[in-house]
């Protein structure tokens, strides 16, 4: 039970999706089309959530390795592609598999400042012990960065503002595969009641330089179908 953790409402929790080297580092086998940009904007929003102790709950797509063979294509368990990237990982954390299981420690947000749930899948509401903490705990907002906007990004903002949260999304903090869709994307989720903000808002004004990563073979997207012009687009 978390009925504990439940009575404790919070001002902010910031919930960071699919942060992982596949998605946002060049030549990821799903790397998305603003990754450099969206990375140094993800790099502070997690350092303005270390300054002021804001609780972290993480999402993850993971996909079983089929003798060497996935569906997915990309951040296949096991990987290097599957990890996260180092910046937003915080020492005082504690991960959950994705095994359809509902259990949660009842004090888990007092005992851990970050919380990572793997998931099989973009909506992290399809993840039962993901549905339960997302669907019980309260905050007086919730903070979204990560990928992609017109994927996991929009299915947890949407999830969320159907359970009567208030949520803000850091749009600039967010990367996508296609940018109609992901206007469209976030058209919807501003629509549905979510607010739009950029990360000068929530962490002020920083001299980072636009981040960016190697190390692994370039890849088009496995689930990619947008045409040359769209591309030409972002």
């Amino acid at each position: 039970m978390i009925r504990q953790l439940i009575r404790i409402r919070r001002k902010k929790i910031l919930i960071d999706v699919s942060t992982q080297k596949d998605i946002f580092l060049d030549g990821g086998n799903a790397c998305i089309k603003n990754n450099r940009k969206v990375l140094a904007n993800v790099r502070r929003v997690m350092a303005w959530a270390r300054r002021r102790k804001i609780p972290i709950i993480s999402t993850c797509e993971v996909y079983p390795n089929n003798n060497g063979g996935s569906a997915a294509g990309y951040c296949i368990d096991g990987t290097e592609g599957q990890k996260k990237i180092h910046y937003t990982l915080l020492s005082n954390r504690t991960s959950f598999p994705a095994d359809g299981s509902t259990d949660l420690p009842r004090d888990i947000l007092q005992r851990y400042r970050q919380i990572i749930f793997h998931k099989r899948c973009i909506d992290p509401f399809d993840e039962p012990r993901i549905e339960r903490l997302l669907s019980e705990v309260w905050a007086d907002e919730f903070v979204l960065i990560g990928a992609s906007a017109e994927g996991a990004v929009k299915a947890t903002v949407l999830g969320l503002l159907q359970r009567g949260k208030k949520v803000s999304v850091v749009a600039d903090a967010v990367g996508a595969y296609n940018r109609r869709e992901a206007k469209l994307a976030f058209r919807k989720m501003k629509a549905k009641g979510a607010k739009l903000i950029e990360t000068r808002k929530l962490a002020g004004v920083s001299h980072l330089k636009s981040a960016g990563g190697n190390g692994f073979k370039n890849h088009q997207h496995p689930a990619e179908k947008t045409s040359a012009r769209a591309e030409a687009e972002y």
